[in-house]
């Protein structure tokens, strides 16, 4: 059973910066991918940014160039900088760990952008 535990959101103001981390429990070696979603209020679920156990990197079009997914496989951990940030932004972002047995969710972290 893999467990996801997310840290780091909180307020900030339009422009500003925040570091989104996700630790893993439990995962077993193999192909997975992790990544991070969001669901604004009265929107569905909708991708960021995910990045598979090489490397490889996918984001949504609205955050190119302003968020910036890696990982750390020794410390189990994913992060999501995020910069340039905007009120469409705000959002609760939820964790995700992917493989061929499933999908793990995290509990979620509350982003806010305002002034």
């Amino acid at each position: 059973q893999v467990q996801l535990v997310e840290s780091g959101g909180g307020l900030v103001q339009p422009g500003g910066s925040l570091r989104l981390s996700c630790a893993a429990s439990g995962i077993r070696f193999g192909v997975n991918t992790m990544g991070w979603y969001r669901q604004a209020p009265g929107k569905q679920r909708e991708l960021v940014a995910t990045i598979t156990n090489i490397g490889t990197t996918t984001y949504a079009e609205t955050v190119k160039g302003r968020f910036t997914i890696s990982r750390d496989n020794a410390k189990n951990t994913v992060y999501l900088q995020m910069n340039s940030l905007e009120p469409v932004d705000t959002a609760v972002y939820y964790c995700n760990h992917h493989n061929l047995l499933g999908d793990s969710w995290g509990q979620g972290t509350q982003v806010t952008v305002s002034s």
